[in-house]
């Protein structure tokens, strides 16, 4: 696995190795999509040595991964809407227009 990173400054494409966390303009690049990868015209393409001794994610690493990112996106309990906090006056899609109900004196 690599990483591709976009230096508009200097009209460079750096591929290196798998960075270990997330930036926002970085693409995780698979090794055939990194040996076949071109930098756009009038650009230069830098590529990092690979790590040495690198190894690749085991099957247990991969498992561990699907599991937390299920675990994740789970609902954290029974969905529950307010009750009590508006009267629905209007409704489209999936959208509703609620008005606040007068507090009670």
């Amino acid at each position: 696995m690599f990483t591709l990173t976009y230096v508009y400054r200097d009209s460079t494409a750096v591929l290196g190795p798998l960075a270990a966390y997330v930036e926002p303009h970085c693409y995780d690049l698979c090794a055939d999509h990194a040996d076949r990868l071109t930098a756009p015209m009038g650009w230069e393409l830098l590529r990092l040595p690979a790590e040495e001794g690198a190894e690749q994610p085991s099957t247990d690493d991969l498992e561990a991964l699907a599991d937390a990112v299920r675990e994740a996106a789970r609902p954290a309990g029974p969905s529950v809407e307010p009750v009590g906090q508006g009267t629905e006056v209007g409704r489209r899609g999936h959208l509703r227009v609620l008005r606040s109900d007068q507090p009670r004196q």
